[in-house]
């Protein structure tokens, strides 16, 4: 385990994930602005992680890409004034802390420490009457200092539109320091740090989805769910993490918990037989039975999940005789008298099998996300025939040159929003394909005539325009139409002896 409070901040590794954008989970550094962001700084040191961190607030903002230009030389670093090479030097003549705020005003017009802190927080609540004040004290000190009152007037305006954002650096490199931290763990204990992260955030959904699909990106192996094998949390296993037991939508954590409490106490559940003699009906009920099948936690015992669900009534009713025996045999004068009865084990339904495209219903609907397949998994070959690039290989393509793409996916959700210039509609769709998830723009006029097959596990084909800025794709709709998950992918090839024979079959196709 190493020692994090002990790090030197020299390790080129979590330099290398950071310079990448990959900082997901990283703390501070996780949006998808900052993860641009650092992509353009490329960081190498602590000290450049302080100003990024500051940077990236309202006001300051806009100095990110004077930053990074000044940072690589692509522009002249401006101090401003020879006397403030000292306080701004540092961040390239960039103004970004309030520390540098008050520093200018005692070099430059000869404020106190306090008359400073007075300026910093007169800047910060921007009332007109008390900046005019501030205003002409501060042009009286730089003229006293000879300062013209021109470039005095200049920077005055240039700090006061950042003060009331700057941060404090000291808090700064706090922060600076715990991203580093979290960084280094991402970077050189990928799956365990991983897995804390997946752990800290089971309950919700959509951030859960995010970090399986960082995982993957990751190509580190997430094994999933099992009454044999998980813990309530998310876990290390042989190198690889282990879904969590209570992470299974409406199961809950403390039930799983004593799952978990009695495996370890009794060793593993032999069949489902055995997990019901053993479980306390009031914690594993038939809801949280159910979910436990959906979600495929119980594969180990019985791989049929369409049996394990059906069986669930049963299985729950065997529960609670065992836990009436369990507790007439403790109720007892003489401890029960001996063995317990052994309870009838009755035969268990046998329903039809699910169809994979079932069972991966099943599986979202438990687990909020596609686990151990896609729905498209099997429509590869069909899809790639009818032109549809997945998410994965976008990349490329646009590397390559393309300016528009078709890709499929399924629904996850739908974000509508009210455009400020027209008041129309829009939306931003999420879709899922084999190979990840991906967002793409809906314009109003689209979203009108699709809406009723944009809901969340509708399987969409979508015509997109590709833009790409700083590295990153965006994808916008022209044509969004429904994609029949039950095709068969069987290709049928023909030979012709003749070419006469062409126009026949031609006919006979578009009939079909």
């Amino acid at each position: 385990v190493p020692d994090i409070e002990g790090l030197d901040f020299d390790d080129q590794a979590t330099f290398d994930l950071l310079q990448s954008g990959h900082a997901i989970g990283v703390f501070q550094l996780e949006s998808s602005g900052m993860r641009d962001t650092l992509k353009k700084m490329k960081p190498d040191a602590i000290e450049d992680l302080i100003p990024l961190i500051s940077l990236y607030r309202p006001g300051p903002m806009k100095n990110i890409d004077v930053y990074v230009d000044r940072k690589f030389g692509r522009a002249e670093v401006d101090n401003l004034h020879p006397d403030l090479e000292g306080v701004l030097s540092e961040t390239y003549g960039v103004i970004i802390y309030q520390e540098q705020v008050m520093q200018i005003a005692q070099i430059l017009s000869g404020y106190s420490l306090g008359e400073a802190d007075l300026l910093r927080r007169a800047m910060g609540k921007k009332k007109k009457e008390e900046m005019d004040k501030q205003k002409v004290r501060f042009l009286e000190g730089a003229e006293e200092k000879g300062v013209s009152r021109e470039k005095a007037s200049y920077i005055f305006e240039l700090v006061a539109e950042f003060a009331g954002y700057g941060f404090n650096k000291s808090h700064a490199a706090a922060y600076a320091a715990i991203a580093y931290r979290t960084g280094f763990l991402k970077a050189n204990y990928p799956v365990e740090f991983m897995a804390a992260l997946m752990s800290l955030d089971a309950a919700n959904t959509d951030k859960l989805s995010a970090f399986f699909q960082e995982v993957r990106r990751m190509k580190l192996e997430v094994r999933p769910p099992d009454v044999n094998a998980s813990q309530a949390d998310f876990s290390v296993e042989e190198g690889t993490i282990r879904f969590a037991l209570g992470a299974i939508r409406n199961v809950g954590f403390v039930a799983m918990e004593h799952i978990v409490e009695e495996r370890n106490a009794n060793g593993p559940f032999r069949d489902l037989y055995d997990f019901a003699e053993r479980v306390d009906p009031r914690q594993v009920n038939k809801r949280t039975f159910e979910n436990l099948a959906k979600a495929g936690a119980f594969d180990s015992l019985d791989p049929d999940r369409s049996r394990v669900m059906a069986s669930a009534e049963t299985l729950i009713s065997m529960a609670q005789h065992a836990a009436e025996q369990r507790e007439s045999a403790q109720a007892s004068l003489f401890g029960g008298g001996g063995e317990e009865a052994q309870l009838e084990r009755p035969r268990l339904p046998q329903p039809d099998p699910w169809t994979a495209t079932q069972r991966l219903d099943a599986e979202l609907s438990a687990i909020g996300f596609y686990l151990s397949g896609h729905p498209l998994d099997d429509l590869a070959e069909h899809l790639a025939g009818r032109g549809v690039v997945f998410f994965a290989e976008a990349p490329a393509r646009v590397a390559d040159g393309a300016t528009a793409l078709r890709l499929a996916g399924m629904v996850r959700r739908r974000q509508e929003r009210v455009s400020n210039k027209n008041g129309e509609r829009f939306a931003w769709t999420t879709l899922s394909d084999p190979t990840g998830e991906f967002e793409v723009f809906v314009n109003s006029d689209l979203l009108i005539s699709s809406r009723d097959i944009l809901d969340s596990g509708q399987a969409v084909m979508v015509n997109c325009r590709v833009d790409e800025r700083d590295e990153q794709i965006s994808f916008f709709a022209d044509k969004i139409e429904p994609l029949d998950t039950k095709i068969s992918a069987v290709r049928l090839r023909i030979r012709l002896d003749a070419a006469d024979a062409l126009a026949g079959v031609h006919a006979r196709l578009e009939r079909a």
